[in-house]
């Protein structure tokens, strides 16, 4: 693909197109704000919600925050997948922004950490819903040969998003030990967001098509004129998917990628703003050095990730892509957390380790959807994307008791961060190359 070539198809793509990645990326850009808008608050509200003598143990009671969200994130996502693909990307895509919406702006008004880790599981589950159908829409909406890039502006958003609550937070931190309240109160905005996807987001072809196809066999099925393609067809998606010997070894091997991913950034990368507050350097000229200049150095990179692998995968292709961000991940994680004491150092290593450790999320949203057939797309894109969050939910609180137990975090999350070389083994033998390749029908 010449670069005229990319130009011409990125320009020549429809409004109604842009209309689905401008919608999608803005519900991704405030699950980003959301996602890392509890890393930068979960220990001034762990403290403020805590009696004094359970202090020692906050390190357990923030990986429970971040667990708790995960779980809720899992849940809400699997079963978005699946309502995605049978009532359409565009009505889950609403349900999930009205639902985080909602219950981000309760986890304001918690009154002690249960109601907060209540308030957060429930948050989880329309932060969870609506990465599918978001990523679903814009899939079946872009051309092969400009959807990688699209894909990965998609999920820069969740960048942006995590660049705006660190900005947020840099602004309300000073406002005193209630201030983590205001942050989630800003997280009732995207609500606002339903209206312009009512209005201007039509659902895509390829889904309606599928959909009428199902609708049909369905029709046949009842009247005793079914082929074994029509009951295939009707087959519900969880069970088409499970059922599909060659189906089910690239959801296994997809979903190690995910854990790996996920798991990564919860258990080690969340921990860099913490990280970076509990680091002490000596010296004259060092400036003083805050957890929400490191988390926005952090986003910054996280951008950049996210451009640059879509990018680089409609290029080199979707599987080194990934490959090598994982390995970018890995060597800059251990970097940051054993070998960087300089906090001027700290703050390149913070914005390095974003662009891969973050960066690397965007090959869910550019190669899952092009290794499944339509009918199951959502369901599958969720099961492997969203699921991984049940098994990674038990990353942030090992990670906290590691923490404990090394009585600091840099040891602790570099143990963590070794779950890329999973990543790293498995990516060669997930699935076929798809870069530049149509959706399967």
């Amino acid at each position: 693909m010449t670069a005229a070539t990319a130009a011409e198809s990125w320009t020549s793509t429809s409004k109604a197109s842009w209309r689905a990645l401008i919608a999608s990326w803005l519900g991704w850009m405030f699950d980003g704000y959301e996602t890392y808008g509890l890393v930068l608050v979960m220990a001034p509200a762990v403290h403020q919600l805590l009696s004094p003598d359970r202090f020692p143990s906050a390190p357990l009671y923030i990986g429970g925050l971040l667990a708790g969200t995960m779980v809720g994130w899992a849940v809400g996502g699997v079963v978005a997948g699946v309502i995605a693909d049978y009532v359409g990307r565009r009505r889950t895509l609403m349900l999930s922004i009205l639902c985080y919406a909602v219950f981000a702006g309760l986890a304001a008004i918690s009154w002690d950490y249960w109601s907060l880790l209540l308030f957060r599981f429930l948050t989880g589950l329309g932060l969870g819903a609506e990465w599918g159908p978001g990523a679903a829409i814009v899939a079946e909406s872009w051309p092969p040969a400009s959807r990688g890039r699209a894909g990965g502006v998609l999920h820069a958003a969740h960048g942006v998003g995590l660049l705006l609550a660190s900005g947020v937070w840099l602004l309300l931190n000073p406002l005193g030990p209630s201030s983590w309240r205001f942050m989630f109160v800003i997280g009732i905005l995207p609500a606002f967001l339903l209206l312009y996807v009512r209005r201007w987001v039509d659902e895509p072809t390829l889904w309606v098509s599928a959909n009428c196809g199902r609708r049909e066999a369905q029709k046949r099925l009842e009247i005793g004129g079914a082929s074994p393609h029509d009951q295939e067809l009707v087959q519900f998606t969880l069970t088409s998917i499970l059922s599909a010997p060659d189906l089910r070894r690239r959801v296994g091997l997809l979903l190690l990628m995910s854990i790996t991913t996920v798991a990564g950034w919860w258990s080690a990368s969340t921990w860099i703003p913490q990280y970076a507050a509990q680091l002490q350097v000596n010296g004259r000229h060092q400036l003083p050095l805050s957890s929400s200049l490191v988390g926005l150095m952090f986003s910054v990179g996280s951008i950049a990730g996210f451009l640059a692998l879509g990018f680089l995968a409609d290029i080199l292709g979707r599987k080194t892509t990934t490959w090598l961000f994982y390995l970018g991940a890995l060597l800059f994680s251990l970097c940051l957390f054993l070998l960087v004491r300089d906090r001027h150092t700290l703050l390149v290593m913070s914005a390095a380790n974003g662009f891969f450790s973050s960066g690397q999320f965007a090959w869910m949203t550019i190669y899952l959807p092009e290794l499944f057939p339509t009918r199951v797309r959502g369901t599958a894109m969720s099961l492997v994307f969203d699921s991984s969050r049940s098994v990674s939910a038990l990353g942030p609180l090992l990670a906290g008791r590691l923490v404990s137990s090394f009585g600091g975090i840099g040891t602790a999350a570099a143990v963590m961060s070794l779950i890329y070389v999973v990543g790293l083994t498995v990516t060669p033998f997930a699935g076929p190359e798809t870069k530049g390749k149509p959706l399967p029908a």
